[in-house]
C-alpha cells in the first residue's frame, strides 16, 4: 500500500517506511523529526519543470504530462519504491507543498498504480 502525507503533518506508526519525494528539502523540518527513512530527492520533478510549475493550478495538466513523462525515464526509481513496496507492506510518500490537491506526489502515487 502506498499513500501520500504532508511532511508537515506530524509522523504516525501507521505510515510505515517514510519517503521524501522532493527535491529540496522542507523549510521550518529538522533532519530529525521528519522521520523519514529515504530522501528519493531524484524521483521529483526537474528544476526546470518544478521552477516553471512554481505551484500554480492552472499548469496543473500541462504539469502532470510533464513529470509522468519524466517518470518514465526513471523506472530505477519506480522499480525501487515498488521493491521496498513488497518489503515494507506501507510507504508513505512525504512532499512539502501546501497545496494538497496540486503536488508531485499526487502525479507520483497516480503514476506507481498504473506501472503494477
Amino acid at each position: 500500500m502506498i499513500r501520500i502525507k504532508r511532511i508537515y503533518d506530524k509522523p504516525d506508526k501507521n505510515d510505515g517506511f517514510r519517503i521524501l519525494v522532493d527535491r529540496l528539502w522542507p523549510r521550518g523540518i529538522s533532519k530529525e523529526n521528519a522521520k523519514i527513512d529515504l530522501w528519493l530527492k531524484e524521483i521529483a520533478p526537474s528544476n526546470e519543470l518544478r521552477k516553471w510549475f512554481s505551484h500554480d493550478p492552472k499548469k496543473w495538466t500541462i504539469f502532470e504530462k510533464k513529470y509522468k513523462f519524466e517518470l518514465t525515464n526513471n523506472q530505477d526509481l519506480i522499480k525501487e519504491i515498488k521493491k521496498l513496496e513488497k518489503t515494507q507492506k506501507i510507504i508513505t510518500l512525504l512532499y512539502s507543498a501546501k497545496d494538497e490537491e496540486h503536488n508531485n506526489a499526487l502525479t507520483l502515487i497516480e503514476f506507481l498504480k498504473i506501472k503494477k
